[in-house]
C-alpha cells in the first residue's frame, strides 16, 4: 500500500511538473518568445536534408498518423481482449481516444500557424500547436509499451520495448520537424501533453482499481 501510495504521489507531482512545463511553453509562443530557438533547430535539421534521410522521416511520420495508429490500436486492443485484459484494453483506447479529442481541442484554443513546409510538401489543414503527430504517438506507444510490460518478468524485454516505444516516439517528433511541418516548440509541448494525460489516465486507473478492490 505505501508503495502504491509513493507511485501515486509521483505520477501526480511528474504531471505538475509537465503541466507547469507545457503552460511556460504555451506563453512563449503566444509571446513569439521562441522564434530564435525555432528556427535554430529548424534550420540545423534542414541543413542534413538528403533525399534518402527525406524518404526515410517520411515513412517515420507516417507511424504517428491516425492511417498507422488507429490500426495499432484496434490490433493491440484485440489481442488485449483475448488474452483476457479487458481493463487493460480499456485504458489502452481511453488514453488514445482522449489524446485525440485533447490534441484536437488544444489546437482550436491556441489556433498557431504553420510554418513553411519544406521538401514541397502540403500544409495540413490542421492548426501547429501542439504537434497532434508527436502527442498522438508517445499517447499510443507509452500506453502500449506500459501494459505490455506489466506482467513481464524480463527485465531487459523491459527496457527493450520502452526503448523501442521512446526511440519510435522521438524519431517522429524529429520527422515534423525535418519536413517542415512543425515547430520544434510544437513537437515539446505535443510531449509535455500526452505524458500529462497519459499520467492522468493511468493515476485515474489505479485508484479506480484500489477503490474496486475495497468493495
Amino acid at each position: 500500500m505505501e508503495k502504491q501510495n509513493r507511485d501515486l504521489f509521483a505520477g501526480f507531482a511528474g504531471a505538475v511538473l509537465l503541466l507547469l512545463l507545457f503552460g511556460w511553453l504555451a506563453r512563449q509562443v503566444a509571446r513569439h518568445a521562441t522564434i530564435k530557438f525555432d528556427a535554430a533547430i529548424r534550420d540545423g535539421l534542414h541543413a542534413l536534408a538528403s533525399p534518402g534521410l527525406t524518404l526515410a522521416f517520411r515513412i517515420v511520420t507516417w507511424l504517428g498518423s491516425e492511417l498507422f495508429l488507429v490500426p495499432f490500436v484496434l490490433l493491440l486492443t484485440w489481442r488485449l481482449m483475448k488474452a483476457g485484459r479487458s481493463y487493460a484494453a480499456g485504458l489502452l483506447v481511453i488514453a488514445t481516444g482522449g489524446g485525440e479529442v485533447l490534441s484536437t481541442l488544444l489546437k482550436l484554443i491556441f489556433r498557431r500557424a504553420r510554418p513553411a513546409v519544406f521538401f514541397g510538401l502540403a500544409t495540413p489543414d490542421s492548426y501547429s500547436f501542439p504537434s497532434g503527430h508527436s502527442m498522438l504517438s508517445a499517447c499510443v506507444f507509452g500506453t502500449a509499451a506500459a501494459i505490455l510490460t506489466t506482467r513481464m518478468a524480463s527485465r531487459p524485454k523491459r527496457i527493450a520495448i520502452w526503448t523501442a516505444a521512446a526511440a519510435l516516439t522521438l524519431a517522429i517528433g524529429m520527422s515534423r520537424i525535418y519536413l517542415g511541418v512543425h515547430y520544434p516548440s510544437d513537437v515539446l509541448a505535443g510531449y509535455a501533453a500526452a505524458v500529462i494525460w497519459v499520467m492522468g489516465v493511468r493515476t485515474g486507473y489505479r485508484v479506480w482499481l484500489r477503490r474496486r478492490g475495497k468493495t
